[in-house]
């Protein structure tokens, strides 16, 4: 396990001390550009955007931009040693709580797989890059993980998107996961100068909330093995249940 994955292993900042500290940030709001058709966001694994940046994107879709995400992994690697289900069996239980949470939100994505392996995408980047840029040719922005959130596969693909934008010069968003459990209020290793911040209608969060319960696979746990069990405990799904989301350039 490499130090950044001990970060996500390790035991968290509660959600408690993010609500006393996020109210009094003055960040500028994030504002999508109404000239905007057609956004991108990219997802390591199913679940990423709908974490990172569900409401966002079920707003731009009430907005009327065509949203395309672009699944890199099936995450069939988010339980290994499964007792209940194989890593195909796992792939496809993840891409229908896709679908399910995207319903969920009322965004009618169009959804590129591009079917790399889960927790193997740091030594895929060169290709990884090439098949982003050609998945988000053509749109107007591109939403992606943090460069800097501690998961490998979510770095990789950050790294991959932002320099797939570059090429392109299409503006690339960047969305945290795991920096929400791992990182404190202030963290200096977190980016707080470039954040924008984005209101959440209640209506909005109460559709992100029911597409994430869409997850069951990763929300509860799927069996009594230790190997079984929930990926996204409680404590940690408390971060993703606020009336904001956050974006960094």
């Amino acid at each position: 396990m490499t130090a950044a994955e001990d970060r996500i292993a390790a035991p968290g900042t509660a959600e408690e001390r993010w609500a006393a500290w996020l109210p009094g940030v003055d960040w500028p709001v994030w504002t999508p550009d109404p000239a905007w058709t057609r956004v991108a966001v990219c997802a390591a694994h199913p679940d990423d955007e709908v974490l990172g940046v569900g409401g966002v994107l079920a707003l731009l879709a009430t907005a009327g931009v065509q949203v395309d995400l672009v699944a890199v992994t099936d995450g069939e690697g988010s339980h290994p040693g499964s007792t209940v289900l194989t890593p195909t069996q796992l792939a496809g239980v993840r891409t229908a709580e896709t679908a399910a949470a995207l319903a969920a939100l009322g965004v009618p994505a169009r959804v590129v797989r591009l079917g790399l392996p889960d927790s193997g995408l740091a030594g895929r980047e060169p290709e990884l890059t090439a098949l982003l840029a050609d998945a988000v040719r053509g749109c107007d922005a591109v939403l992606a993980p943090w460069t800097g959130d501690a998961h490998p596969d979510h770095e990789a693909v950050g790294r991959a998107a932002v320099a797939a934008g570059s090429a392109s010069g299409t503006p690339v968003w960047q969305y945290l996961v795991w920096a929400w459990h791992w990182a404190t209020p202030g963290d200096a290793r977190v980016p707080w100068a470039t954040a924008r911040t984005v209101a959440l209608p209640a209506p909005v969060q109460a559709a992100k909330r029911a597409a994430v319960a869409c997850f069951g696979s990763q929300v509860r746990p799927l069996g009594p093995a230790p190997a079984d069990r929930a990926v996204l405990p409680p404590d940690v799904l408390a971060h993703f249940d606020r009336d904001r989301e956050v974006l960094f350039r």
